[in-house]
């Protein structure tokens, strides 16, 4: 049905709550606007609306999604050096902004190669679409014109399928699931063919030194079959050729990344498994038997939380893969752009996991009556003192010991007894289980040196892992033992409080309050997930800092002299000299070598071309204090922060339209969480970023 009122495309506030839509307008009327706008399940009256509104939302996301690749493939059309990269990718840098002649703001042009000069690239966009077979500015037109036909598409299906029509099998979030399997096994299939078809004649033309302007379209070359016998049957591979070449090498050696070849075998199989546990899941929830195993499969919440720690789990994997395995042409020898993928996919996955774990945890309060036979969830919430009192222990051994190594290290060296410390000039403590792991990654080498590199960068390289590895391994171990602890501690004990009616009732907007009222600041899930972005984020920039380090002192770096008759190298410096295994076995050396030395680049960068790392460094900075005013220091702070908003209303004359009421504990909470996250990102974004791009 449609409705014939079309005034609800552009509603008012608070559209969707009568009660809050006729409430005073204060600032607190604005918190209670952005924390419920989206709150779907306070807003609809039956499961069905429900499910109308998620699917939806969900439909028009990927519309704003494909809007965004749009607008790369745009920019890349037209305001970048591709044609120039693809030609000379190894001594030719990825920049798609200019910047005009505007108050100096030019001085950040840097000259990325091929006589071309602006702001370097470090998305790895360029390395996605040479992997795609997107290889002249005409073809990334294409694309972005058919981005754009697919913004209109999914727009036009948000909406009608919210307002015109919607299929009422979908209510159910089991049938969802396996229709999603099945499509996204489609989707698979369809990127196997597109990399056979397109992807690797592409590539192998590259490769073989043709230029991209004179390479024909793949489709060109499809239509006529004589073309690839006669001129191309060497260069592009066909048939059983492609399948020898495959099992011949598993390494591009010149583009030091995966055979596109392997990556067109890995989505055959996944299109096999994702098909096959589509059909499995279809055919079991027939069964009354396998109903009953699943928790609820009428939950958003609990479809929600798995949804979002499957996601972010494939985020962490990623950021993995982005340097372990590399599956773009050149990204490895990129060396800012490898840092970014990583930096960008570890956030990522972060926000997304405390993101399920606080779905879960409103599962939990909302959704208990579905599923309160369920003898699986009686078992885990009876065991849950268990549980977290063994997770306790674990995180108390892990963090006595790993930072008792440390604090013995540092101080022997400040003793002059160097001959004591752990490291591996002196008592060694090297991973055994890592190191024969690590070694398995060997046959990727391109010969026997156990390096790969490419025109002289090195991008990969086997080595052995020591002490200092050993000992940040075990700091990864105890963050993230107790960011887990933290979110199972706020999952299991959600129902404990005694205000569990208020919570039910109000969902993220309920009223904070000292112990005298209750105490509901303290209560588990919303408090607990507070503390788990905490966690998270020192999680997340340990691993970051870690990684960096190790890359830039161990890994990466270049072949000063090459053995042309063998072909093997014979020389290679790192690029800081290896001083990983020296001076992180410290906590000193952490501050020291890494933090306090690294940041000269952020901090001398006024005045070159890497000047925006230097802003956005010290502007991080700022805002990262300015949270501590809110999470330090008490309503103290809060009530200046609110009497500053008060002068504002009044000498902009607007205090009849919002009116300014003091900060609540959760609101307090919620400014200085989100500025902390903020600065401490952008902290570590400019750091990183500004020191590599200086280095490499």
């Amino acid at each position: 049905m449609v409705f014939s009122d079309y005034s609800l495309l552009w509603s008012r506030p608070f559209h969707f709550n009568a009660l809050s839509s006729k409430t005073a307008k204060t600032t607190t009327w604005i918190w209670n606007l952005h924390s419920s706008a989206h709150d779907y399940s306070e807003q609809s009256s039956t499961q069905a609306i429900l499910a109308r509104k998620v699917f939806s939302s969900n439909i028009a996301h990927l519309g704003f999604i494909f809007l965004f690749l749009s607008a790369f493939h745009f920019d890349g059309a037209y305001f970048s050096n591709y044609l120039a990269w693809t030609k000379d990718p190894n001594n030719c840098t990825p920049s798609a902004h200019v910047l005009w002649a505007l108050v100096g703001q030019d001085l950040l042009n840097q000259d990325v190669g091929a006589y071309f000069q602006g702001i370097q690239t470090t998305s790895g966009v360029f390395n996605l679409w040479r992997a795609e077979g997107l290889i002249t500015h005409l073809d990334l037109k294409y694309a972005s014109t058919g981005s754009l036909f697919g913004v209109g598409l999914f727009l036009i299906l948000g909406y009608y399928y919210m307002h015109c029509s919607y299929a009422s099998s979908f209510t159910t979030t089991v049938r969802i699931t396996y229709h999603y399997l099945i499509l996204l096994g489609l989707g698979s299939l369809a990127w196997s063919g597109h990399c056979i078809h397109i992807g690797i004649p592409s590539n192998c033309l590259l490769d073989s030194g043709i230029d991209p302007a004179v390479i024909p379209c793949p489709s060109d070359l499809m239509l006529n079959p004589p073309i690839y016998k006669d001129t191309l049957s060497d260069i592009i591979p066909l048939g059983q050729e492609l399948q020898q070449s495959l099992f011949e090498r598993l390494l591009n050696p010149s583009a030091c990344c995966i055979e596109l070849g392997i990556v067109l075998d890995h989505h055959v199989y996944v299109f096999v498994v994702l098909v096959i546990s589509g059909s499995i899941l279809s055919l079991a929830f027939s069964t009354k038997v396998m109903k009953n195993f699943y928790l609820n499969t009428n939950s958003q919440m609990f479809s929600i939380s798995i949804n979002l720690f499957l996601l972010g789990l494939s985020s962490l994997i990623h950021a993995y893969h982005s340097y372990a395995l590399p599956v773009y042409p050149y990204l490895s020898p990129d060396f800012p752009s490898v840092l970014s993928l990583i930096y960008h996919h570890i956030i990522l996955a972060g926000f997304l996991i405390v993101g399920s774990a606080s779905h879960l945890s409103m599962f939990v309060i909302r959704d208990w009556a579905l599923t309160k036979d369920n003898a699986f969830l009686i078992l885990l919430f009876s065991s849950r003192d268990l549980i977290l009192g063994c997770l306790v222990y674990i995180v108390i051994v892990l963090g006595f010991h790993s930072f008792g190594i440390y604090i013995h290290n540092d101080t022997l060296s400040a003793l002059g007894r160097q001959e004591d410390m752990f490291q591996d000039h002196s008592i060694q403590l090297k991973p055994f289980f890592a190191n024969l792991a690590y070694s398995c990654f060997r046959v990727l080498a391109v010969d026997s040196s156990n390096i790969i590199f490419s025109d002289k960068k090195v991008a990969l390289i086997s080595q052995e892992l020591g002490t200092a590895d050993l000992m940040v391994d075990h700091i990864h171990a105890f963050t993230c033992h107790t960011t887990s602890l933290v979110m199972l501690k706020g999952i299991l004990y959600a129902r404990g409080s005694r205000l569990l009616s208020a919570k039910l009732e109000l969902g993220w907007i309920y009223p904070c309050d000292g112990p005298g009222r209750g105490g509901t600041c303290q209560i588990s899930p919303y408090d607990h997930v507070y503390l788990a972005a905490f966690w998270a984020y020192n999680c997340i920039s340990v691993v970051l800092f870690h990684c960096f380090w190790k890359q830039i002192s161990d890994i990466w770096g270049s072949v000063l002299m090459l053995n042309h008759e063998s072909d093997r190298y014979l020389s290679c410096k790192h690029l800081t000299g290896g001083e990983f295994s020296i001076h992180a076995t410290t906590i000193n050396g952490w501050l020291r070598n890494l933090l306090w030395s690294g940041s000269s680049q952020a901090i001398q960068s006024y005045g070159t071309t890497i000047s925006e790392f230097g802003l956005i460094f010290i502007g991080s900075h700022f805002i990262w204090s300015f949270s501590l005013m809110f999470l330090f220091s008490g309503r103290g702070y809060w009530q200046e922060y609110i009497e500053s908003i008060v002068w504002s209303h009044l000498k902009l004359k607007i205090i009849n339209l919002i009116k300014p009421r003091a900060l609540s504990i959760s609101q307090g909470r919620s400014v200085g969480l989100v500025h902390y996250l903020v600065g401490g990102i952008g902290c570590t974004f400019s750091f990183v970023l500004s020191r590599i791009i200086t280095l490499a």
